[in-house]
């Protein structure tokens, strides 16, 4: 047995969506890292295809978002019909000042874009190399890796993270808890072409119920890029059935590992044409033909969480930390969101700058959020989702993952000198808005445009009279000289001034102007405020008025300094 040693900072098991996002995040702060994959190439499965709003959101930040809409068709909404009876139709319809809608993305199309960026900062995925083993200690954490040719690599990295699915090795070395159930169902996964004459953006849910109001049969259908492309899952009818089950990348495995987890595509007997020309014979609401299958297999589906997101240097996302049912496309966007969330605080704990606490705040964010998804999916399973007591406005956003907060984390707080009534408070999604002018600039511009590709960012609020005085922009100075002091540099600060706010010519700080109060009135603010914006697009603080010594102590919770 060969043993190399080699130096990285953090080391990825796992090179799907999850994984890459980690390893892009990271490159993308310079920090070192390695991404590694049993599978000796990215696997052709249209498994996750639905990319949330809030993604999208994600992949604007960072400048990825043009190659993702260009390779991606619209949601538009679902269309339901219950005994061959249709339903009130839903419309996947959200309020202005959301960018981006829904959209569907075949998984692999979602890999290879994420790869190629990833490929920008010079780190590919290390193919065919799979984590056996690790062991952590104070220091760091030293894996065991087969390469490609069958030989050992022994890698020293500061940090591991586990984003290797259902069956994650890293879940497995950690000792976690992974409670929760199955679902008795098996059912099919294809990728066909149909011809019917449904509108075009919108997914179907086609249901039978028997005489005591019971669903037993199923066919969901979710439009992918391609003329009259879906892919569908329906139940496994009786004959077809598969005897080993695969791992959640989509590999042949047992039904269920040693930790009694089945979830993922089965390596037995894969669905043919006729079984989904079946399905739509019995369920489609038009007269259909199938054909042009690119994919089909048979899919089991747990219902699964860890007690916990990682233990000292090692940590899990996605599939490794929770699985449910694939209802609603929620599972790969929450593990996106995870490697996001987990990424930056990393970066700044590699770079000796991270609060002591701040690496402690994934699993204080993230876990409450993989529980309410895991539970929440697995009511809409049952049910559907027109069966969600919410109110539909709300529904739609948090389906669209517009609500996910992260208040009461330990590095967020409560606004400070505001009765917190109204707006986005500490740990909240930072709403985007439009109408923002500057000197300079011939068009209006998004707050998102000032947003990308920086990490922490100060916005100051300047009001207009009487709450705002001629020196707002001044005072606005001093306090990004507090935050760079306070972060070593790593906030960028702008100001957004009121309609009516004084100008202030000679101002060292950028200022556009709210021209038409969208800002305002999405953030709630008629009087001087500040708003730090974290990497991932969450609130870390809400100031109003702001003071150094308030933002200073705000800044403290995630970095460490002076």
């Amino acid at each position: 047995m060969d043993h190399h040693t080699h130096a990285t900072d953090v080391l990825i098991a796992g090179a799907g969506p999850v994984g890459l996002t980690a390893a892009s995040e990271l490159r993308r702060r310079g920090v070192r890292c390695r991404i590694v994959d049993r599978l000796p190439a990215r696997l052709p499965y249209a498994k996750a295809v639905g990319v949330q709003p809030r993604t999208l959101e994600l992949w604007d930040r960072n400048g990825l978002v043009r190659q993702a809409l260009d390779a991606a068709v619209p949601m538009l909404g679902q269309l339901t019909y219950v005994n061959g009876v249709a339903q009130p139709r839903t419309d996947l319809v959200l309020p202005p000042e959301v960018p981006y809608g829904f959209a569907a993305l075949p998984q692999y199309e979602t890999e290879r874009i994420l790869e190629a960026f990833l490929g920008r900062f010079g780190t590919g995925i290390e193919r065919g190399t799979e984590l056996v083993s690790f062991t952590q200690d104070a220091g760091g954490v030293t894996s065991l890796l087969r390469t490609p040719s069958g030989t050992r690599e022994e890698v020293r990295s500061r940090f591991l993270v586990g984003c290797d699915g259902a069956h994650s090795t890293v879940r497995k070395g950690l000792g976690l808890d992974f409670g929760g159930g199955a679902l008795p169902e098996a059912y099919m996964l294809a990728d066909v072409e149909v011809d019917w004459d449904l509108p075009h953006g919108y997914g179907v849910r086609a249901t039978h119920r028997d005489a005591d109001g019971r669903t037993d049969d199923l066919l969901v259908c979710i439009p992918l890029p391609g003329r009259g492309r879906y892919r569908m899952s329906m139940l496994v009818p009786p004959g077809l059935s598969a005897d080993g089950a695969a791992g959640g990348d989509g590999t042949s495995g047992a039904a269920a590992d040693d930790d009694g987890v089945a979830h993922g595509p089965e390596s037995g007997r894969a669905p043919a044409l006729p079984d989904v020309q079946a399905a739509l014979d019995r369920l489609s609401p038009r007269p259909a033909t199938a054909s042009a299958l690119r994919w089909a297999s048979v899919f089991r589906i747990s219902h699964r969480i860890v007690d916990r997101y990682g233990r000292g240097r090692v940590f899990v996302a996605g599939d490794a930390a929770h699985i449910h049912p694939p209802t609603g496309a929620q599972g790969m966007n929450t593990g996106i969101q995870d490697a996001w969330n987990l990424a930056w605080k990393l970066a700044l704990a590699v770079d000796g700058a991270a609060a002591p606490a701040l690496l402690d705040s994934y699993d204080a964010e993230r876990r409450p959020v993989g529980r309410e998804v895991v539970g929440r999916t697995l009511r809409h399973a049952a049910e559907g989702v027109q069966a969600d007591p919410a109110d539909p406005a709300v529904l739609m956003m948090r389906e669209a993952q517009l609500l996910v907060s992260y208040r009461g984390s330990p590095i967020v707080g409560p606004p400070q000198g505001e009765d917190g009534a109204a707006g986005p408070r500490p740990g909240d999604r930072a709403p985007d808005c439009g109408g923002l002018t500057g000197p300079i600039t011939a068009h209006p511009r998004r707050l998102f445009d000032l947003l990308r590709d920086r990490d922490h960012v100060l916005v100051l609020y300047g009001a207009g009279p009487p709450t705002g005085g001629p020196d707002a922009v001044r005072a606005f100075e001093e306090l990004a000289r507090v935050a760079a002091a306070r972060t070593g540099g790593r906030t960028t600060a702008f100001a957004v001034l009121a309609p009516d706010a004084p100008d202030d010519p000679g101002a060292a700080l950028p200022v556009h102007r709210d021209a038409q109060g969208e800002f305002a009135r999405l953030y709630a603010v008629d009087r001087p405020t500040a708003f730090v914006v974290r990497p991932d697009g969450h609130l870390a603080a809400r100031l109003g008025p702001p003071t150094a010594q308030d933002l200073s102590v705000a800044l403290a919770a995630t970095f460490d300094g002076p």
